[in-house]
């Protein structure tokens, strides 16, 4: 494990659980993926979600919080070190190459054993960079065996949290939200409690069964993903662990529906986040019960080592949601870069009223071949578009000459970005002061988004998948091949 040299580059969080000895709380991760937050906490009560409700009822709900990438990996890699990941080389989706972190990064479970906690993650990491499992997560911990299956926790089945019973602890459960596949093995359930006609198709997708199919299925996926927050609930509070555990529940970004998983519209990195610590609750509601501070994904990690006392280093760029201060931020940034095999490099700004997204590559389309392609919306979409029976917008999604290298919505007035604002009268000055957002926050953070792939990085993703290697940065390959 690395070692710490305290007073050399941590700063003191201010928070009230700074005070605590022996009774800092235990910190527990219930990470989701690809989740939307149709729940009824935020207004969406298509399928009843009782125990994700009693955390919001309780605890308090974030009504803008943003995750700094729309695809799991990167995400990842940025909440488990509390910084963007395009400060450190973390941003593309499967890096093939991984390398270890610099020296003075030091993961958020490794600050958590520093600090004395057994930590354990059940059982997804997906990180961008290389690490020694035993180094992030403490080996004494047994790991449950059958519980996961690739990577989150499916069954009701707990009992294996005993085992913490008197320690204190940071943990991760990671469940599988939108990509649970039922018990028929599909990847969507076979059917949802919701019934087809009745859900709501968001405009910027063509209004038909497929699609209606599709959230119907998201909605079966939520209600389960609920069965199993009520499941860890009931185990917490068995083995007594329950009243000293802040919970942290919250998705890595939004559902898997076209426009949503790999791209930076509201979607897309608009995330559900609950936190929820019984014992100490009336600490966090002195913020406020309901949040509509414009958060960012890696603002967790700070948070959750400085609710249990712990120091924040200098080098993590989220903040306390706790603190006094925390107002103060005017934007949050959400990265998008190489999704797999789809080279890609466009960055948003969200502010209270606008999204601003910046598309660097315009030479390509918005949809690029990937894993994907094979879901039934996308299928859909793509016969659609070779029948000429979407709309413009629709059709956009295919066209790299319909690709605006700026974007610029009012989520108030558009809040599913139909209406691009970038090209119209009486915006330039937003648009000047965004540009100026970005690139001061890329200069700053020396995002390394900015600079091209290592070629064997590439080697490696078109050895992988050459069929979907498209990209022009590809073709020195397919020429030897």
């Amino acid at each position: 494990m690395k070692k710490l040299v305290i007073f050399s580059f941590l700063i003191t969080s201010i928070s009230f659980s700074q005070s605590q000895d022996n009774s800092s709380p235990n910190v527990l991760w219930i990470y989701v993926d690809d989740m939307s937050d149709w729940l009824g906490c935020y207004g969406d009560n298509t399928v009843p979600t009782p125990n994700i409700d009693m955390l919001a009822e309780f605890g308090v709900r974030f009504n803008r919080a943003y995750m700094p990438a729309p695809v799991c990996s990167a995400t990842r890699s940025a909440l488990i070190t509390g910084t963007m990941q395009t400060t450190y080389g973390l941003q593309d989706h499967r890096t093939m190459i991984k390398k270890p972190l610099p020296e003075e990064v030091i993961s958020v479970p490794e600050l958590f054993r520093e600090a004395g906690y057994v930590t354990f993650n059940e059982e997804k990491t997906d990180y961008n960079f290389s690490y020694n499992y035993n180094d992030l997560f403490s080996p004494e911990f047994q790991r449950p065996a059958k519980t996961a299956v690739n990577g989150h926790l499916v069954g009701h089945d707990l009992s294996w949290l005993e085992q913490l019973k008197g320690k204190k602890f940071f943990g991760q459960i990671q469940l599988s939200g939108g990509k649970y596949e039922g018990e028929t093995g599909s990847k969507y359930p076979a059917n949802s409690r919701v019934e087809e006609n009745k859900v709501t198709v968001p405009p910027q997708y063509p209004d038909n069964a497929v699609f209606r199919n599709a959230i119907a299925r998201h909605y079966e996926q939520i209600a389960f993903c609920d069965s199993q927050v009520g499941a860890i609930i009931q185990a917490l509070k068995e083995y007594n662990l329950w009243e000293n555990t802040a919970v942290f529940f919250f998705t890595d970004h939004g559902c898997p529906l076209p426009r949503a998983k790999q791209h930076l519209y509201e979607e897309g990195v608009k995330v559900p986040l609950i936190v929820y610590w019984p014992d100490n609750n009336e600490y966090l509601l002195k913020a406020g019960k309901e949040r509509d501070d414009i958060v960012s994904g890696i603002d967790i990690s700070t948070s959750s080592l400085a609710i249990a006392g712990i120091e924040i280093p200098e080098f993590m760029e989220g903040k306390d949601l706790f603190a006094k201060n925390y107002g103060e931020r005017d934007f949050v940034v959400s990265a998008k870069d190489r999704q797999g095999n789809a080279i890609d490099h466009a960055r948003a700004i969200r502010t209270d009223n606008y999204i601003y997204i910046r598309n660097y590559m315009t030479d390509r389309p918005l949809f690029q071949p990937a894993y994907r392609d094979s879901y039934a919306t996308f299928v859909n979409l793509r016969e659609l578009y070779a029948e000429g029976e979407l709309t413009p917008l629709q059709e956009s999604f295919f066209e790299a000459s319909d690709r605006s290298d700026e974007e610029l919505y009012n989520i108030k007035n558009d809040p599913h970005q139909m209406n691009n604002l970038a090209d119209k009268n009486g915006y330039k000055k937003l648009l000047k002061k965004y540009r100026r957002n970005l690139r001061e926050w890329e200069m700053k953070t020396d995002d390394k988004g900015r600079y091209p792939d290592d070629i064997e990085e590439l080697r490696k993703v078109y050895e992988n998948a050459p069929e979907r290697c498209v990209n022009p940065e590809y073709a020195v390959f397919r020429e030897k091949h």
